[in-house]
């Protein structure tokens, strides 16, 4: 996200102040609020928002519900949610993919960062590399591995431009060492193939590596987040043995470019409210993600920090432009 991105993202904000008395007088939410999800059901975007979505419709008075509308990268979740009516009730669930990624790897994107007003940042997560039970038994074995056998090693991910895939190749650049990338249609067909012992590692979000490991179908051999997982203790986070190798994703709420305030305001303190309940923040440590809750001028900022860490990185790592 660039300066000038950074400043329309807050002369958005500022904008719908002027639509506030209006909204109020009207009263928000008047009808149900539809949160879009841009993946399918079952992932973690999916789980989190209903468990936002189920707190969300107390808070509000209103029922909160889940559109899920996958493919693309996220970008046909997020293009439908940018064209929605800017009243509030319609947002997005965004990943880290959709308003990080995408938007450095597209010349040509349906939509542009600027088309949303931030609600919250919901939380991060990093993702896990796994290793059948026959496998490396830590992250020491897994590089000798490598060593002796450069490039025969195989790992699952969801695609070239996907966070996943980004993560590994961060992995493999500061260890260097070269393995073989298989690209799945989603966590599941690389489960299967990874359990059928026909898929050497895995590098998967929580959601997906958490049941393996608890399941003790695999071996977690360590985490790209900046500490620990809480769910894990026991399991080691690469940068604690390399510092600064740190692959971290995040989900967000958003609306709408030219939302009011009002509703922005409003959709802020039930979303922050729902991720500071103690159920919703354990199921959220349970799947391996760090619950947050912000403002919306602090997702702004949190965004264009994510864009501005990422561009070095994808073009040290090559990533292919779409």
């Amino acid at each position: 996200m660039t300066e000038t991105t950074r400043r329309r993202l807050n002369a958005g904000l500022a904008a719908s102040l002027l639509a506030a008395p209006a909204l109020a007088q009207g009263g928000f939410p008047n009808r149900p609020v539809t949160i879009v999800v841009p993946f399918a059901p079952g992932g973690s975007t999916d789980v989190l928002t209903r468990l936002l979505a189920e707190r969300m419709t107390e808070v509000l008075g209103k029922p909160v519900q889940v559109e899920n509308r996958p493919g693309g990268n996220t970008i046909i979740g997020a293009e439908y949610a940018a064209r929605a009516e800017p009243d509030g009730h319609t947002v997005l669930m965004a990943a880290g993919t959709t308003l990080t990624i995408n938007p450095l790897i597209y010349r040509r994107l349906a939509y542009k960062p600027e088309d949303f007003t931030p609600i919250t940042l919901a939380s991060t997560f990093p993702f896990a590399v796994i290793a059948r039970k026959d496998g490396p038994a830590d992250i020491a074995a897994l590089v000798a591995a490598a060593k002796a056998r450069p490039g025969r090693i195989t790992y699952g991910t969801n695609g070239p431009t996907t966070l996943t895939n980004m993560a590994m190749l961060m992995v493999l650049d500061r260890l260097g060492l070269q393995m073989q990338d298989v690209t799945y249609r989603g966590d599941a067909a690389q489960l299967n193939d990874f359990l059928a012992g026909t898929l050497d590692l895995l590098v998967v979000a929580g959601s997906t590596a958490l049941p393996v490991y608890r399941n003790d179908q695999g071996r977690i051999l360590g985490w790209t987040s900046a500490q620990r997982v809480a769910s894990t203790p026991d399991v080691p986070a690469f940068a604690e043995t390399w510092p600064g190798l740190v692959a971290e994703s995040w989900f967000g709420l958003l609306a709408p470019a030219r939302t009011p305030a009002a509703a922005v305001e409003r959709l802020n303190a039930a979303a922050v409210q729902a991720l500071q309940d103690p159920k919703v923040r354990e199921r959220l440590t349970s799947d391996g993600q760090f619950p947050k809750g912000s403002t919306p001028e602090a997702f702004a900022q949190f965004m264009a920090s994510e864009t501005e860490r990422w561009r070095p990185i994808l073009g040290k790592l090559d990533v292919p432009q779409n």
